[in-house]
C-alpha cells in the first residue's frame, strides 16, 4: 500500500486516532465475516456490506454527543457498530437468531437500538429521509439541543421524498444533518450516469440550505465537517447537508457481481484511499503505534468478531409466537 500523505497536519491526539482506526477495523472486519456467514447459507435474505465507506460513519460519531440520533438505509452494519451496539447483537440478528437486535426478525436492513438512539436501517430507497426530519423535529419540539444524522445514499438523492424533506426542514430550522454517502454508484449505475449535477449537496441551495462535499475516505476530513455541522444544528440554524464522497469495494449486494466497473478501478482504491489505511499510516509515521500495537488491536477485532459469529450460531432461532409479536401497542385508555 503507497503511503498516502495528509493534506494538513491532524489535529487529533494519538488516543483519538487509535480509536478511529480500531473502530474502522471492527467495521471492516465484522463485514467480511458477515460475508463469509452470508456464504456459508447463514445469512439470508438482502445483506448489503459497508467495506470501504467506514470512515464515513466513524468520523461522524466522534462529532456525536449523547442523546444524538441517527438513522440509515439498509447499507447500516457500520452505522450499528460505529453508534455502540453489540457486535454480537448485531450478527445474531443478520443470522436471524432470537439474540438478535429485532429478536432475529428484522434482518440485515431492519435493526433498532432505543439505548444507542439507532432508529433503524430502512429497506426503502429513500424513506428513511423524512423520518430523520420526523426525529428532528421532536427534539426541537423538546428543546434539547439534539441533532439527527439522517443517512442516504447518492441514488437516494434523486428520490422525491428528499426534497420534500428538505423544504419542510428548512422551514422548520430542524436540528437535521443529512449525510449524503456518495459511494459513486446508484445500485449499478454510477453517479454520472444518473446525477445531473457533479456535487449533490448543492441541491439544498434551492432550499437555504448550506452544505459541502467531503473527502470520505479521510476520517479527519469528515470528522472536521461534522463538527461542523453539529455546530450549525446546535446553534438553531436548522439543517445542513454533508455529502460525503466514499467508495464501496464490494457490489451493491451479496448477489451483485459488479461488473459495471473494472476490478483496476477498486484497486486503485484501494491501494490509495484506502481509509483505515491512511490513520494506520498516521500512527506509524507519527510513532504513535508501532507494528507490534496494531498487530494487537487487529488480534482483538478479530476476537470479537469470531465472539459475535459464534454467539449468533449458538442463539436460537425465534419462537414461531413471535410472529405475534411487536404488531400492537398496549396504550391504557384515557379518561374521557
Amino acid at each position: 500500500m503507497a503511503t498516502r500523505k495528509s493534506a494538513r497536519k491532524p489535529n487529533v491526539s494519538a488516543d483519538e486516532l487509535k480509536s478511529y482506526y480500531r473502530d474502522m477495523l471492527l467495521i471492516r472486519r465484522f463485514e467480511e465475516k458477515a460475508g463469509q456467514l452470508y456464504g456459508m447459507g447463514l445469512i439470508g435474505g438482502f445483506c448489503h456490506l459497508y467495506i470501504g465507506q467506514e470512515a464515513v460513519v466513524v468520523g461522524l460519531e466522534a462529532s456525536a454527543e449523547e442523546g444524538d440520533k441517527r438513522i440509515t438505509t439498509y447499507r447500516d452494519h457500520g452505522h450499528m457498530l460505529a453508534c455502540g451496539m453489540d457486535p454480537k447483537g448485531v450478527m445474531a440478528e443478520l443470522t436471524g437468531r432470537e439474540g438478535g437486535y429485532s429478536r432475529g426478525k428484522g434482518g440485515s436492513m431492519h435493526m433498532f437500538s432505543k439505548e444507542k438512539h439507532f432508529y433503524g436501517g430502512h429497506g426503502i430507497v429513500g424513506a428513511n429521509v423524512p423520518l430523520g426530519a420526523g426525529l428532528a423535529f421532536a427534539d426541537k419540539y423538546l428543546e434539547n439541543e439534539r441533532v439527527t444524522y439522517t443517512y442516504f445514499g447518492d441514488g437516494a438523492a434523486n428520490q422525491g421524498q428528499v426534497y420534500e424533506t428538505f423544504n419542510m426542514a428548512a422551514l422548520w430550522e430542524l436540528p437535521v444533518i443529512f449525510v449524503i454517502e456518495n459511494n459513486q454508484y446508484a445500485m449499478g449505475t454510477s453517479q454520472k450516469r444518473s446525477t445531473s449535477t457533479p456535487d449533490i449537496y448543492t441541491r439544498g441551495e434551492a432550499f437555504g440550505i448550506p452544505g459541502e462535499a467531503v473527502d470520505g475516505m479521510d476520517v479527519l476530513a469528515v470528522k472536521e465537517a461534522g463538527v461542523k455541522a453539529v455546530a450549525h444544528c446546535r446553534s438553531g440554524k436548522g439543517p445542513y447537508i454533508l455529502e460525503i464522497k466514499t467508495y464501496r469495494y464490494r457490489g451493491h449486494s451479496m448477489s451483485d457481481p459488479a461488473k459495471y466497473r473494472t476490478r483496476e478501478e477498486v484497486q486503485k482504491m484501494r491501494e490509495e484511499k484506502d481509509a483505515i489505511e491512511h490513520v494506520r499510516d498516521l500512527l506509524l509515521s507519527g510513532k504513535h503505534a508501532t507494528e507490534e500495537d496494531l498487530k494487537a488491536i487487529d488480534k482483538e477485532i478479530k476476537a470479537i468478531v469470531n465472539d459475535a459469529a459464534e454467539f449468533s450460531k449458538d442463539s436460537p432461532e425465534p419462537d414461531p409466537a413471535e410472529l405475534w409479536t411487536d404488531i400492537y401497542a398496549d396504550v391504557a385508555p384515557q379518561n374521557a
